[in-house]
């Protein structure tokens, strides 16, 4: 890349920052073929001019943290992100049996692989796996409940008393934050609800979420990380994180970014 003034080249860093959701110090250098000071000036630029937020050696963008944005906001986010994260996850899963999908763009993602496995029976509460429903292959299960607009999830008494009669060979759950100290969270009580009957009913638990939730909590734990037998991230984990998340019993599975 030849010579790129400032503004151009920070209108580069937030059209990647849009497309991934998350952009390390790292990636924008070779990205931009540009050196990690000037990377690093532009990321203070960047956050210091309210167009993003800094975190831990990388770009987030300005609206992350604890509120929960829309669904069809998060929906246009880290889209081939998502697409690499559901594909691995849906190679940890068989063709044959019975499974639970949470709601959430990114388990969408695996629920599309999956509905294309005759073999399958997918409990869900997600109103736009749902959707699918007229081109899947595999036996699509809504479990009764209130759709949440924001998050278009099926929650409440009528999901849970579903849930109390179901057993799944896997459950694939999404999380809105991840903490490296006491496990996954999300923003609403009967969503956590949800996921933590799902996860006590399934054999094989998978948790799924994009690498820029790491050490961003959300506002309620709905389970410490004993509580999985698989985390599927694209999060660049240190020696350190890999060894304390292996005490607790957990595989990681981390797609290369192609």
């Amino acid at each position: 890349m030849g010579l790129v003034l400032a503004p151009e080249r920070q209108r580069l860093l937030l059209r990647i920052l849009a497309e991934q959701g998350r952009l390390t110090i790292n990636e924008a250098s070779s990205r931009l073929a540009v050196s990690l000071p000037t990377i690093r000036r532009d990321f203070v630029a960047l956050a210091a001019s309210g167009f993003a937020r800094r975190a831990h050696g990388a770009l987030l963008p300005v609206d992350f943290g604890l509120v929960e944005p829309k669904y069809t906001r998060k929906a246009e986010k880290a889209v081939a992100a998502k697409v690499r994260l559901g594909r691995a996850a849906a190679a940890l899963l068989p063709e044959q049996g019975n499974l639970f999908v949470d709601a959430g763009t990114t388990c969408l993602e695996v629920g599309r692989v999956l509905i294309e496995r005759p073999g399958l029976r997918i409990h869900t509460n997600s109103i736009p796996l749902l959707a699918l429903a007229s081109e899947a292959r595999a036996t699509l299960i809504a479990l009764g409940g209130e759709v949440r607009p924001l998050s278009l999830a099926l929650t409440g008494a009528l999901t849970q008393h579903w849930l109390e009669n179901l057993r799944f060979d896997a459950a694939v759950i999404g999380a809105s934050g991840l903490d490296a100290a006491s496990g996954a969270s999300t923003t609403e009580l009967g969503e956590a609800a949800v996921k933590t009957e799902a996860l006590r009913r399934s054999r094989r638990r998978i948790l799924i979420a994009l690498g820029d939730k790491w050490n961003q909590p959300a506002a309620l734990r709905f389970a410490p990380w004993d509580a999985f037998s698989d985390l599927v991230t694209d999060h660049p984990f240190s020696r350190a994180e890999r060894l304390a998340l292996s005490r607790n019993g957990l595989r990681l599975h981390a797609p290369a970014i192609r």
